[in-house]
C-alpha cells in the first residue's frame, strides 16, 4: 500500500516496525523514530531533517475521530474522497489560523466551475 501511493522520491519516516525496513529501501531515505525509547522526534544533521512521525500520527487521529464518530463507513471505492476531505480539514484548521469563516471561503472556492450530477455520483 505505501509502494502504491507515496512517490518513490518521497523521504519516508516511520516508527521502527520492522515492517517498514524493506519498503524503505525504495524510496530516497528511510528514517525511523523509536516509539519504545520514548523518541518521538530528532534533528538529523546528516540529511538536515527534523525526523518525526507526530504529523501523520496527528492526521490519522483526527480522520479515525471522523470516521468513527461521523461517517462510521467508507467504501474503498470512495476513500480517496474521505481523504480529500480531511486533507482540507488538516490544512485550514484553527490552529494554522483559519476560523470558520475563513474555512469556508476557502471550501467555496474549491467548487467554482464544478458541476456535479447525480451520473457522476453513481461511477
Amino acid at each position: 500500500m505505501v509502494k502504491a501511493n507515496i512517490n518513490r522520491e518521497s523521504r519516508l519516516m516511520t516508527d521502527e516496525a520492522g515492517h517498514y525496513i524493506k519498503v524503505g529501501r525504495d524510496f530516497a531515505s528511510h528514517q525511523s523514530v523509536d516509539h519504545s525509547r520514548d523518541e518521538y522526534a530528532y534533528y538529523d544533521r546528516l540529511t538536515d531533517t527534523i525526523v518525526s512521525t507526530n504529523t501523520i500520527e496527528g492526521y490519522f487521529s483526527i480522520f479515525k475521530r471522523g470516521m468513527k464518530g461521523v461517517y462510521q463507513h467508507c467504501g474503498e471505492q470512495h476513500l480517496h474522497h474521505y481523504l480529500a476531505e480531511f486533507d482540507f480539514r488538516y490544512s485550514n484548521r484553527v490552529k494554522l489560523g483559519l476560523d470558520d469563516s475563513a474555512r469556508a471561503e476557502r471550501a467555496l472556492q474549491g467548487v467554482k466551475g464544478k458541476r456535479l450530477t447525480y451520473e457522476t455520483i453513481g461511477q
